[in-house]
């Protein structure tokens, strides 16, 4: 009973509009601290201690502290010039295809997720070059704001990824294992992206095309060299073992500032202040959730609700196969309505547990969850990346919605492959770490 109050206050507080931090926290605390939910030899003090030190406990990891370096990474390369040598690099490998310019947009966003570890901040810091230059080659402005959205959603998939930092965090599985996972499937979404990109430009006659050439790669090569080096070296550095995926994230936030300032110059050091505060408010939002969702979970915990949760599933006796389809279907509706952070404090600890029931593996399941969860970041009403491609291009998000959807549908297939042919998220982690 207290639980299905517990969502519905959850819900109805989201539906409301109030941010997602409070709308998981407050019914939390507000039940925690009512009377006969708890035996009355448990005083309210007791309870508020306890409810504090849950707080505190949700944030305290070092392993999070990759988030808000990450965060501060991807804003110092958003304005240090390398959105757009990246742009350029790319379109001089697939520009010669059709709809060229799509494509690099797409080839770009891979590069960049290789840095930034955020949605967002791939959807900000590629739109507000690409959109424009796609609008003047001939593209839609739907498109293209779609395409954007869809290409940033690769950011939490090909590492380092925010979202796969706080799997592992809630799990103990090893983060850089599931950052080796997410790397073919982060590439087949981006080859699955291209694929319509190129369909579409090719039936609708989008776009021009630019003769390939070496000695224009090699230029642009040149140009990009530094910024291509930052996801070489925080890839590497994690998968390596040479430094932890935290120590990663502040590697890349001095190679970005080394780049932004000392190779472009495109950044000084009085825009720094500003450039921190509104990273740094990003990352609080993020850490502010993971806090409050401590104590709803905790207190989802303390009403058995992950055994009641597996009894129901053992009661359906699904085959494996049925078991993950009903998951990753029961995730993508999910996606719609909550904030990927949110998404993962509340489920991960009750659906982790029956993964042996799904027949995968932990690391599957997690590269799976963040991919399925990336795929609400492109569907309304909450994705992220929708609103962010909105807001840079200036169009209704029913109209970016709508030219979404077959990129959905492509991240959707690429999704299932992942679920049923396992060795494209467990092939990479065991070659490495064998």
């Amino acid at each position: 009973m207290i639980v299905t109050l517990l969502f519905g206050c959850l819900f109805l507080l989201i539906a409301l509009g109030l941010p997602i931090a409070l709308s998981i926290g407050l019914p939390a605390i507000g039940f925690i601290l009512m009377p006969g939910v708890f035996p009355a030899s448990i005083s309210v003090s007791a309870l508020g201690q306890t409810t504090i030190q849950l707080l505190f406990a949700g944030v305290d990891s070092f392993d999070l502290l990759a988030v808000p370096l990450f965060m501060l990474a991807g804003s110092i390369m958003e304005v240090g010039g390398i959105s757009r040598q990246l742009i350029d690099f790319s379109e001089s490998l697939v520009g010669w295809v059709p709809g060229g310019l799509a494509c690099a947009v797409v080839v770009a966003s891979m590069f960049f997720a290789g840095i930034s570890g955020s949605a967002a901040a791939d959807t900000a810091a590629l739109g507000a070059i690409a959109i424009p230059a796609m609008i003047r080659q001939g593209y839609p402005p739907a498109f293209s704001a779609a395409l954007v959205a869809a290409g940033g959603s690769i950011g939490v998939i090909i590492p380092p990824s925010i979202p796969m930092v706080i799997f592992g965090f809630l799990t103990n599985v090893s983060i850089a294992k599931l950052f080796a996972g997410g790397m073919l499937v982060g590439v087949l979404f981006g080859v699955s992206f291209m694929a319509v990109a190129v369909w579409m430009a090719w039936r609708h006659q989008w776009g021009g095309r630019r003769p390939f050439s070496l000695s224009g790669v090699w230029g642009a090569f040149k140009e990009a060299v530094w910024s291509l080096g930052a996801p070489v070296i925080v890839l590497g550095g994690i998968l390596s073992g040479i430094v932890t995926v935290t120590e990663a994230a502040a590697l890349a936030v001095f190679y970005a500032l080394f780049v932004a300032m000392a190779i472009n110059r495109k950044l000084t050091w009085t825009e720094m202040p500003a450039l921190i505060i509104r990273s740094q408010v990003v990352a609080a939002t993020i850490l502010f959730i993971i806090a409050m969702a401590k104590v709803f979970t905790w207190l989802v915990a303390m009403q058995q609700t992950p055994m009641l949760v597996q009894k129901a599933i053992a009661s359906l006796a699904l085959p494996p196969w049925g078991l993950l389809l009903l998951v990753m279907v029961g995730l993508l509706i999910l996606g719609c309505i909550l904030e990927t952070t949110a998404a993962l404090i509340l489920l991960v600890p009750v659906l982790a547990a029956i993964t042996p029931q799904m027949g995968v593996d932990p690391i599957q399941f997690g590269v799976l969850m963040v991919v399925n969860l990336a795929i609400g970041m492109l569907t309304p009403p909450v994705g992220i990346c929708l609103f962010v491609s909105c807001g840079i291009s200036g169009l209704p998000l029913g109209q970016v919605g709508r030219a979404v959807m077959p990129l959905v549908v492509v991240a959707i297939a690429v999704l299932m492959i992942a679920c049923y042919f396992p060795p494209l998220i467990t092939w990479f982690p065991s070659l490495i770490y064998k």
